[in-house]
This record gives structure tokens, C-alpha cells and sequence, in this order.
């Protein structure tokens, strides 16, 4: 069996924590790697948004190729421009895939500009489209608090096609499931609930002093860390207002903590921050939170489990998530999780068990819940065990071949 993967306006090999790069990028770089462990072939398909990167990488293993399709500049583009280069992406694959004389029996398209994409590809290569979407348009128009946020209509229509003409449709969650149904009258009976995974194998639990030598914070340090893009959906302002409390309480200084930050620009680098992670650090500086609160800017998933592991506690205050990636990491790793009940984490997070779940945007409630966790080491022993265990039921190799039996059906059907 052979697929092509479409991740068009991201590459799986990207660094994350930037604007356009997160829990996607690893579901795409991971699941192709089981897959090729599996006896899976897959090439995946992205725009080059770099010249200086070879055009085919060989960095997935099993022979699996990521194929940087050159369509437009070959620099990041704002997705409004992006769309207006989907078709030449398209040609240039068809191109590609003659002149490597391939052959391919399943598309599997993320986003809904692959799905697009594959939607044109279906009809030159006459096979069938599983396609996830990873975070859906209305939602975010629902839960956006500033336009810039907010959807266009061009992203709805174009998930509209997508949704009433792909064979398949792989849901993270029983909420994206329900989502699909009522926002977008989705046929439910081409829908399959399959969630992303985690790496057991690079996300486990560290021993917490050596996690805490290996990134360089004091082992008496309590930390407290952030995962995730810096962007209002996230919900990091939250978080602050909610570290602010806890200094205001006396919780500080009871338990001392610091707030990591990984994700966006670190803290040297001034130019390369965005305007919302300016606005955070606005409101650090009126909460009188500088010594407390650290941004280190993007890292790689080889150290994110010594951060996890390092943690006392991972914090997602999001407004909405398809699923939350980082919290998997997270108890993967044993660090309770403390998150929003919204989407994929309201399923994710066992209340009371490997985390809190809380309402969002509510600073005081998500104050009291981080506290509860730095100030009780029997419970917080407790949620980390719970939360390996929990884990363990994400493996990829689990969640690979629920995928692959979707795919055998599908071909079996055609």
C-alpha cells in the first residue's frame, strides 16, 4: 500500500511552536513514521518554503520520502495567499509523481487546503481522500475574540466541498465528531473517531532532577510550564492573570515557581516576536511578573520531555482545541495537566485523575487548580502515575493501525 500525505501549508520537519506549526506537524511527521513501520509507503507532500532545503528529504525512515513542492514564493505565506496557489501545488505534484512514475492507492490530506488539494488530485489519480482537519473554521470564528482570529468565508466554503466530497473523514474527537454533525450538517456515516498519538518511546517520564540539570533550571525550582503557539486562542493571558493572582495570594511564597514558556519568539529575540506575544509581554510587565515568567522560544521534540518531566504542572487556558497534543506529551511524560474543558482536552484530561479540567477564562479558578497540584506532592504522585498509564493507550503504533484499516476499507469499497 502506498499513500500520499498532503500537509500543504506546513512541513512535518518544521521546528515547533511557530505561527503555523504544532500539534499538526507531529501528527503528519509521526503517523507517516508508524506507517512506514507498519510495511506503510508514504510520501508527503508540502510547499517548499525554502529554497535552500533539498526538495526530497529521507528523514522519516522506512524509505518515506517528504516532498517540498515548489508553488509560489519559497518563503512563508499568509494562509489568505496561500490559497491562491493550491492549484499550481497540485500541478507540480502530478508532475513529480509522472516523472518518478509513482503510484499511490490512498490520499490522506490535513487541513482544509490539502483537503482541498487532494480533492484535485482524486480526480487525475481516481482514488479515494481520507482527509482531518485538525481545527475547523466556524469553531474559531465562534471562539475568536478579535477578527484577526476569526475565519473568512473562503475557509468555510472550502471546508464545505471538502466535507461533502472526500470519502473519509477522520475526527480527533467525539467533540469534533459532533462539531462536523451540527455546524456542517457532515454525513456522520463517512465520519471515524480516531485520535492522534503519542511517542511512548521519546516521551516518558525523566527523573526530575535530571531533567531539571539537563535544561538549567535550580532543582528547589518549582515550574510551571506552556506549551503551544503564542496566539489569543491559547489563552497565555489567562495564565498570567492567574500566576498574578497566586503571587497576590501568597502562593508564590509558600511554593516559589517560575512560568515557562515554550513557543514563539524567546526573549532576545525582540524583532522576531509577534504582536500578541508583545501583548503578553505587556501584561507581564503590569502584573510585575519578569522574574516569574520565561519565554524560551521554539524547541525541539528531542528536549521537550525533559521540560515536560521538569515540570510540576503543564497548563493549556485554551479557548479551543481539536485535541491538545501537548497535554498527551505531557502525561506521556507524568506531569499532571491543567486545562480548559473545551474539544479534544475536555476528553483528554481525566478531572481529578491526571489533571484539572476548568472553565476557560477564568483566571481565579485556574489559579486555584495549578496551586492545588505545586502544593500537594501526594497528589500531584499520584495524577503522574495515573497519567502514564493513561498515555499508554495513545501509542502510535495503536492509533497507525486504526488508520490502516480505515484505508483498507476504503479500498476495498473502490
Amino acid at each position: 500500500m502506498r499513500i500520499a500525505m498532503i500537509s500543504y501549508h506546513t512541513c512535518p520537519l518544521a521546528t515547533l511552536g511557530g505561527k503555523d506549526t504544532g500539534g499538526m506537524n507531529v501528527y503528519v511527521r509521526d503517523i507517516t513514521k508508524q506507517l512506514g513501520a507498519l510495511g506503510i509507503s508514504v510520501d508527503v507532500f508540502t510547499r517548499s518554503q525554502d529554497e535552500h532545503i533539498p526538495h526530497i528529504i529521507h528523514e522519516l525512515g522506512y524509505g518515506n520520502r517528504v516532498v517540498h513542492i515548489p508553488a509560489g514564493p519559497e518563503h512563508p505565506l499568509p494562509k489568505q495567499t496561500l490559497v491562491s496557489y493550491i492549484d499550481t501545488f497540485v500541478k507540480q505534484i502530478i508532475q513529480f509523481v509522472e516523472r518518478k512514475n509513482c503510484r499511490y492507492d490512498i490520499i490522506h490530506s490535513h487541513y482544509w487546503m490539502s483537503g482541498i488539494a487532494a480533492l484535485s488530485l482524486k480526480q487525475t489519480w481516481h482514488v479515494p481522500v481520507v482527509h482531518m482537519f485538525h481545527t475547523l473554521g466556524k469553531m474559531k470564528q465562534r471562539v475568536g475574540k478579535t477578527e484577526e482570529e476569526k475565519e473568512g468565508q473562503y475557509r468555510i466554503e472550502g471546508e464545505n466541498k471538502v466535507i461533502k466530497e472526500v470519502d473519509r473523514i477522520i475526527a480527533a474527537t467525539p467533540a469534533e465528531l459532533a462539531q462536523l454533525q451540527w455546524l456542517y450538517n457532515a454525513n456522520v456515516s463517512k465520519i471515524n473517531v480516531i485520535p492522534p498519538g503519542v511517542d511512548v518511546a521519546r516521551f516518558y517520564p525523566i527523573p526530575q532532577d535530571e531533567a531539571k540539570e539537563f535544561i538549567g533550571i535550580p532543582r528547589c525550582q518549582r515550574m510551571i510550564l506552556f506549551v503551544g503557539r503564542i496566539e489569543p486562542l491559547k489563552g497565555l493571558d489567562t495564565l498570567l492573570e492567574a500566576v498574578s493572582i497566586m503571587h497576590k495570594n501568597g502562593d508564590w511564597f509558600q511554593n516559589p515557581f517560575c512560568l515557562i514558556v515554550i513557543g514563539g519568539a524567546a526573549e532576545e529575540e525582540i524583532e522576531e516576536q509577534s504582536h500578541e506575544q508583545a501583548r503578553i509581554n505587556e501584561l507581564r510587565e503590569k502584573y510585575g511578573l519578569r522574574e516569574m515568567v520565561i519565554f524560551l522560544g521554539n524547541k525541539s521534540q528531542d528536549t521537550l520531555p525533559y521540560y515536560y518531566s521538569a515540570a510540576e504542572v503543564v497548563v493549556m487556558p485554551s479557548h479551543y482545541e481539536s485535541f491538545g497534543m501537548a497535554a498527551l506529551e505531557a502525561m506521556a511524560c507524568g506531569t499532571p495537566v491543567v486545562a480548559s474543558n473545551v474539544g479534544g482536552l475536555a476528553y483528554l484530561v481525566k478531572d481529578g485523575i491526571t489533571g484539572f479540567t476548568v472553565p476557560v477564562d477564568e483566571p481565579e479558578t485556574l489559579a486555584s487548580r495549578i496551586n492545588q497540584i505545586i502544593s500537594d506532592k501526594t497528589l500531584r504522585t499520584s495524577m503522574s502515575e495515573q497519567a502514564v498509564n493513561f498515555a499508554k493507550n495513545y501509542s502510535w503504533e495503536t492509533i497507525a493501525k486504526n488508520i490502516i484499516e480505515v484505508y483498507q476499507s476504503l479500498i476495498k469499497e473502490t
